[in-house]
């Protein structure tokens, strides 16, 4: 008799675990593999591959940042290309100063926030640039990264003068 109770005990336990996991709905959200995308081609976008700089002047960063999904930060980094080595991802190339070495160059890497949720985000960003920091040729790196981790790059060449 008790051996017949623990075979239905154990029966009604499976019943329900079988019921319990049959319940459980799958996650059928897709998964994001697309890359973010950085436009820099609007008319007030700012700047573009070959653009000059002012030293001493205040410069206003503008680009449209857009993922499938969701877009997570983004970065900027600007920094010498005095010994004309190669970030850009642009067509066109710029004319080059001559190699030189590093004095006083410019250094600028911040990173920024998205608001979440965005999946279209217009970055504007002002960057001051010293009155004292070394003309030449520079590179304007834009890292933007969506939630999932995906990440595009986008390398212009610019002068400050």
């Amino acid at each position: 008799m008790k051996r017949e109770n623990l075979v239905k005990t154990l029966g009604a336990f499976g019943l329900l675990g079988i019921l319990f996991l049959g319940s459980c709905k799958k996650d059928d959200k897709a998964v994001d593999t697309e890359y973010p995308t950085i436009d820099v081609s609007a008319a007030d976008a700012f700047p573009k591959q070959c653009s000059e700089i002012k030293r001493g002047e205040t410069f206003v960063f503008k680009a449209r940042l857009k993922d499938n999904v969701q877009l997570g930060s983004f970065s900027l980094d600007v920094h010498h290309n005095f010994d004309h080595h190669s970030h850009s991802t642009e067509v066109n190339d710029c004319t080059m100063d001559p190699v030189k070495t590093p004095v006083n160059p410019f250094l600028y890497i911040k990173s920024f926030p998205i608001p979440a949720g965005s999946s279209s985000y217009s970055a504007s960003v002002e960057i001051p640039v010293p009155a004292d920091i070394e003309p030449g040729d520079y590179h304007f790196m834009i890292l933007v990264t969506d939630a999932e981790g995906w990440q595009t790059i986008k390398g212009l060449s610019i002068k400050i003068r």
